[in-house]
């Protein structure tokens, strides 16, 4: 074979691969920088979330008037359960409130203003401990907005390891982890025994009592400023807030680790700032039901769509939330 028929064969070979590797990434999308949906990618693992959604609000072309922001407990809420509102869940893991501005300011910039925002909070990330040292937004953005970027990801072996796994699990249509996705941003969970669901639920009141609640517990004084400049600077917009229903167990953790005055202030700070809240935070009969949840701390999504039903249509169910106000 001479040099040149070699060159030309190399050549050939080499970019029949790079087009198979781009095509089935392309066609699997696990980074959410296209749109397409189909059986064989209904599945997503989480790769990074924060990527992952803002990729999807840069890209994506639908048009949403209402924003949910808030952490994986917020991640399971399905924003079709929403009455009558077009929802993005920008949930991402272990968000805390100093993020808040950052993600509303560029979910703006690409789909304007917004009818309304809501916020799912949690208790223990209002401690100086969880919300002082947040995640910046900005090297996501810095990212996506690269040239080319979702094109040159195509042809990463990275992206292509992570299209084979959604390739697989979706081929089995199957909810393999804490947390998959379709290609709606709809979060979905394993299902787990109950008697699973009961010892993860004892080890993560363990891990609470010993790292967020008593002693570890100090509430940050900037939340309420933190809250009010969101609000003052989006003055045309509605802002609903939701407390995030931890189990009945966990709850009492709390309440036993000598927490509750520093609850009854997080509460009064909220509701003084934005008039009213939306509280599903106590013991109920949703969370005293351990099968509601996969660990004491995460509510399966059919804990989000009442939620969602009650958020959107001010119909509580049974003694499942309240609404606090002034």
């Amino acid at each position: 074979m001479s040099y040149k028929l070699f060159t030309t064969v190399f050549l050939f070979i080499t970019m029949a691969v790079l087009l198979t590797i781009g095509a089935f990434n392309f066609w699997i999308d696990p980074l959410w920088t296209f749109s397409h949906a189909h059986e064989k990618n209904d599945v997503q693992v989480v790769i990074d979330e924060r990527q992952q959604k803002v990729n999807q609000l840069y890209f994506g072309d639908e048009d949403y008037d209402t924003l949910l922001i808030g952490s994986s407990r917020t991640t399971y809420i399905p924003a079709s359960e929403f009455v009558g509102w077009d929802v993005f869940n920008f949930a991402a893991s272990d968000l805390a409130f100093q993020e808040y501005k950052g993600m509303i300011d560029f979910a703006k910039e690409q789909k304007g203003e917004f009818d309304r925002i809501i916020i799912g909070v949690d208790f223990f990330k209002s401690s100086v401990k969880e919300s002082e040292d947040p995640v910046s937004l900005e090297p996501y953005v810095e990212k996506v907005k690269e040239p080319f970027y979702r094109w040159k990801n195509l042809l990463s072996l990275d992206v292509l390891d992570y299209s084979r796994k959604n390739y697989r699990i979706s081929e089995n249509d199957q909810i393999v982890e804490l947390r998959n996705y379709n290609r709606h941003n709809t979060a979905f969970a394993k299902h787990f025994e109950q008697g699973t669901i009961e010892e993860e639920t004892k080890a993560k009141v363990y891990k609470f009592r010993q790292q967020f609640f008593g002693d570890n517990y100090q509430y940050n004084e900037k939340m309420k400023t933190v809250m009010q400049q969101l609000k003052d600077e989006n003055p045309n917009t509605e802002f609903i807030i939701y407390t995030t229903p931890i189990s009945a167990p966990l709850y009492n953790a709390m309440i036993e680790e000598g927490n509750e005055e520093d609850y009854d202030r997080w509460l009064s700070d909220l509701v003084d700032v934005f008039g009213g809240v939306y509280h599903f935070m106590y013991p109920n009969s949703v969370t005293k039901d351990l099968s509601n949840y996969f660990d004491g701390h995460h509510f399966y999504p059919n804990v989000g769509e009442k939620i969602a039903r009650t958020i959107s249509t001010g119909e509580f169910t049974g003694d499942f939330g309240v609404y606090l106000e002034n």
